[in-house]
């Protein structure tokens, strides 16, 4: 087991014993005990709520339920939710962590472009050429159709300049979500091109700096990698 998941364990199991201490008690016939809050009395069963959720028992499987002072079952309950918000607060802050950290994403390419993966809304991959000069992401309209947009309904006419120097009629988004290779960047402006652009290729568009400027990147052509570095 690694360093982290002991920590963590030590952490819940300490913070568990503590919550428990002054909490109501069932006792089962089996001669077990479980601590916790008793929520509700109703038929046959009775319902626990501990530090993680809630548990039912069966009556005929309790011996015995020893309830403590309301006023002490309130500040268990203040307890486990203070609890929560500390060990959520310890998970978000892990997280930015891992995501500040660097990450090396592959990609293929010749002479001219860079093509990364990247997928869309967490349900379209699109293959993109990297382009810097762009200033947002640019799609193809059949990649939005994928996406579930229906492009004529769209407002927000724009027109956007392409390799070739023409400007053509374009559509404005904002995309929920952008993913490459795990690392992830939300509500990113896009534009749809209504036209097509032969300079494109087969690749669904162009990944511009809606997204990049997200980050400290560095392109390592001899290991063909994109190295990204969130700010």
């Amino acid at each position: 087991m690694s360093n982290r998941k002991i920590l963590w364990l030590s952490l819940f199991l300490f913070l568990s014993i503590v919550s428990f201490v002054f909490a109501d008690t069932i006792y089962l016939k089996n001669g077990r005990s479980i601590n916790g809050v008793v929520n509700k009395r109703e038929g046959d069963e009775v319902e626990l709520a501990v530090s993680s959720g809630s548990v039912t028992f069966r009556k005929a499987e309790i011996r015995d339920i020893q309830i403590a002072d309301q006023e002490v079952n309130s500040r268990l309950r203040s307890n486990w939710q203070a609890q929560k918000i500390q060990i959520q607060n310890r998970i978000v802050s892990q997280k930015l962590l891992e995501e500040s950290k660097p990450r090396s994403v592959e990609f293929s390419g010749d002479n001219q472009n860079i093509y990364v993966k990247a997928i869309l809304n967490k349900k379209v991959e699109v293959k993109f050429v990297l382009d810097t000069g762009a200033s947002m992401i640019m799609l193809r309209k059949g990649v939005a159709e994928k996406l579930g947009m229906r492009v004529e309904n769209i407002v927000g006419d724009m027109k956007v300049q392409v390799v070739d120097g023409r400007m053509i009629d374009a559509k404005q988004v904002v995309l929920k979500s952008v993913s490459v290779e795990g690392v992830e960047v939300h509500d990113v402006p896009a534009a749809i091109l209504l036209d097509e652009v032969g300079s494109m290729g087969s690749v669904g568009g162009l990944l511009g700096m809606t997204f990049l400027k997200k980050f400290n990147f560095k392109v390592d052509y001899s290991q063909k990698k994109l190295i990204l570095e969130k700010i």
